[in-house]
């Protein structure tokens, strides 16, 4: 694909997951660059303003996809099942393997009989692991070490996005961020700013990390630059905001966006460890307590990409959504 073949202005998108908490903010982007926006979403009613809307229903091995595709340059495929926090499937790794991975292989298919010449994944950094230790972090040349059913579910669809462009020839690009927050953000994050603006404290004083987040803003940038970058066809990229912060640090910097003071006291993290143990919230307190890095230094060395809003434009705009709408 050359450069004048696959010029920004002239591709036309299909955007899966497109009502979502990253989808949204992507078409409002791709529409303000001058791009033709088509939503795939489960209801017309879902679709964000100002797209075309193709409605497809649950994505799994056996969607419909020919009519979504129609006319299509690009796919980025946002649509998961994510994490579920009270799990009540009968086999976890059954389910996110029907949607994750085997709907994922079935639109790739779908999408190169249909002519599309790119499809950006959207994957996770838990295809890499859980958290880095020892002054090691995350790259694309780490073995895959996924350690939970979504992880999984995950690394096994970006193999056989592989094996889709071998046998096609469609270019495949993949992207792993690790948590992203921003405007409309859920689960933890969101958890952890209720806390904060209500100002409890919090035993996490003594905690010595260093996590990489991404801005929604950033995630959306690079999503565009890997759909559009001659040279990402093929790559896998890992990408953070590249201002890793210790969990005090992000509480702290949370509460001057929010306006309001950080509560933490110091408490042994070991002590931490064991309490989550005894009450199930281990993973929940892993995420406050250890360390995940992301080094993206390949996407900005080969598409020359650097994130446009720092850490600290994407925490106050996040506060600015949270107050405007909690508080």
């Amino acid at each position: 694909m050359t450069e004048t073949s696959f010029k920004r202005d002239k591709c036309s998108f299909l955007i899966t997951g497109a009502s979502g908490f990253v989808g949204r903010p992507l078409c409002a982007e791709l529409l303000a660059r001058g791009c033709v926006v088509r939503a795939a979403v489960r209801n017309a009613a879902m679709a964000p303003e100002n797209t075309a809307v193709s409605v497809v229903g649950e994505i799994d091995g056996e969607t419909r996809w020919a009519d979504a595709l129609n006319g299509i340059d690009v796919v980025i495929h946002l649509a998961a099942r994510v994490h579920v926090m009270h799990e009540n499937a009968d086999d976890p790794l059954a389910e996110f393997r029907r949607v994750n991975t085997e709907g994922t292989e079935h639109l790739a298919r779908s999408a190169a009989t249909n002519g599309v010449r790119r499809l950006v994944y959207v994957s996770s950094i838990k295809v890499n692991g859980e958290e880095t230790s020892d002054g090691h972090v995350y790259s694309e040349k780490d073995i895959p070490a996924p350690q939970d059913p979504y992880g999984s579910s995950k690394w096994e669809a970006e193999q056989l996005l592989r094996r889709v462009a071998q046998e096609t020839g469609m270019e495949i690009v993949i992207v792993r961020p690790p948590l992203v927050y921003g405007t409309g953000v859920k689960g933890n994050f969101a958890q952890m700013m209720r806390v904060i603006a209500r100002g409890l404290p919090l035993p996490l004083a003594s905690v010595r990390n260093k996590r990489d987040l991404v801005y929604v803003g950033n995630l959306v940038d690079a999503l565009i630059v890997c759909a559009t970058h001659p040279a990402a066809a093929g790559s896998t990229y890992l990408i953070s905001d590249g201002e890793p912060v210790s969990t005090p640090e992000l509480l702290g910097r949370l509460a001057h966006a929010l306006g309001v003071a950080a509560h933490t006291f110091h408490f042994p993290p070991a002590l931490l460890k064991l309490a989550g143990r005894l009450v199930g919230r281990s993973a929940q307190l892993e995420r406050l307590l250890g360390s995940l890095q992301v080094d993206s230094g390949k996407i900005r060395r080969e598409l020359n990409w650097n994130p446009p809003y720092s850490l600290q434009q994407g925490l106050q705009a996040t506060a600015v959504w949270y107050r405007n709408s909690h508080l």
